[in-house]
């Protein structure tokens, strides 16, 4: 564990790292969880390993950096976590029948069939780094060599190979980017354990995915979706249950999702695409070559514009935020708010006081309800409330983090407003006023 002493996250897992530490070092073999303080002598140690931010944990083995730990952060989940790492990460095969065995199983599996004992020191390796997402096992046998990747029975199609051979240069980094380019094949199952591994510009398909109770009827539509997808080779294409994302296919749209077709949609740089048309190869197609030609209009969660726009704060949603915040030519301080939220019910009558005090200065006082509409681009919003400044100068948004009552608002403004206040100068005070 990279950390630095004043780090509230690192005081925080630093008595479930100690506790851990003390369980797994009777493990056998023993498991050394060490810490580094990044502010002192191991200053050098954390550049190395480019530490960013604290804490990072990283895994060792032999001696070599393997792999970045995202596992749990208490104490019994470390535990389990890492004695889960203890052991091989490759599985040794001894003969066909247990060679069969494992490539029966319903997942990718990558197979060393090398003799050549570099190339299989390097498997290993990415074994190591992998082992928490790929089957391995190495096998000699008499009927291949080399690395390959075997794509389970159910995953297979006529449209791609059902295995895949390792031909890079014998690196663990070429290597394990030839298992993540070549594991989800042209068209991947994407679930909510391996979300994380399809990167935009993704073309997701929602419908009733089902490798357990409806291989053939999920394959269906899983290949045409294929055959059109391996025209358009720099997007990401996946298939997706509906029930398991749901609330991400709310946030294109989709509130009634059907099983009868797969709806299409596309997430590309922090834009959102979906395809209306019902689902057809030649609509799929033509869907995907608007978007490469830039021809179609991107989706914006929004509610409808606000009727009264009178009142001294102004209520944003997605499709005026633009207008009321970043065209405008006043400065403007905006909340992004969660109608649930309890902090935000507390601010709502100041937020209203503020805007009062506003009405008549050079100053927007804004809210948004960021759960019913797209949050802009440039405003990273991860709880609620969370307010911005955003200066009429430069339109940049810069995080307020400021006191939340009227004064400590009212002054703020004062201070950072681009022409002072009619009635309070720079300090928030009242401005005299002569007889």
């Amino acid at each position: 564990m990279f950390y630095a002493p004043w780090c509230g996250h690192c005081k925080k897992i630093k008595p479930e790292f100690d506790k851990a530490s003390s369980l797994l070092a009777e493990n056998d073999p023993p498991v050394q969880l060490v810490k580094v303080d990044c502010t002192e002598a191991g200053k050098d140690v954390c550049q190395r390993f480019e530490v960013k931010g604290y804490p990072t944990i990283k895994i060792f083995r032999d001696g070599e950096f393997s792999q970045d730990y995202n596992g749990p952060r208490e104490y019994a989940g470390i535990v389990k976590f890492m004695k889960s790492q203890v052991g091989p990460s490759s599985k040794p095969i001894a003969n066909q029948a247990e060679a069969d065995a494992l490539l029966a199983k319903p997942e990718v599996v990558v197979m060393s069939y090398s003799s050549n004992e570099e190339e299989e020191a390097v498997f290993l390796k990415v074994a190591d780094a992998l082992r928490e997402s790929v089957q391995f096992g190495h096998f000699k046998s008499s009927d291949k060599e080399g690395i390959v990747l075997h794509r389970p029975k159910h995953l297979q199609s006529k449209m791609e190979d059902s295995e895949v051979v390792f031909k890079g240069k014998t690196t663990k980094d070429l290597m394990k980017k030839w298992v993540e380019d070549n594991y989800h094949g042209i068209v991947g199952h994407r679930t909510i354990d391996n979300g994380k591994d399809f990167k935009d510009p993704i073309v997701i398909a929602y419908f009733d995915v089902d490798y357990v109770k409806n291989v053939k009827g999920t394959n269906y539509w899983r290949n045409r979706i294929m055959k059109i997808g391996k025209e358009f080779p720099k997007l990401t294409f996946c298939i997706s249950n509906q029930d398991d994302f749901m609330q991400e296919a709310m946030e294109f749209g989709l509130t009634a999702v059907t099983a009868d077709k797969p709806r299409i949609v596309i997430r590309a740089e922090g834009k959102k695409y979906v395809m209306e048309e019902d689902f057809t190869m030649d609509t799929f197609k033509a869907f995907l070559e608007n978007y490469d030609s830039g021809k179609l209009e991107s989706y914006v969660k929004s509610e409808a514009l606000p009727k009264d726009t009178s009142a001294p704060v102004k209520v944003a949603v997605a499709k005026n935020f633009e207008e009321l915040v970043e065209k405008s030519e006043k400065d403007v301080l905006v909340e992004f708010y969660a109608p649930w939220c309890g902090h935000c019910k507390k601010l709502t009558p100041i937020w209203d006081e503020l805007g009062a005090k506003m009405a008549d200065e050079n100053v927007e006082i804004v809210k948004m309800d960021a759960t019913a509409n797209d949050v802009p681009s440039g405003y990273d919003v991860r709880g609620f409330p969370t307010l911005f400044w955003v200066p009429a100068s430069t339109k940049k948004p810069e995080a307020y983090q400021g006191g939340r009552e009227v004064d400590d608002f009212v002054k703020f403004i004062a201070a950072n407003a681009g022409e002072e206040l009619k009635s309070l100068d720079r300090k928030g005070n009242a401005k005299k006023t002569e007889l």
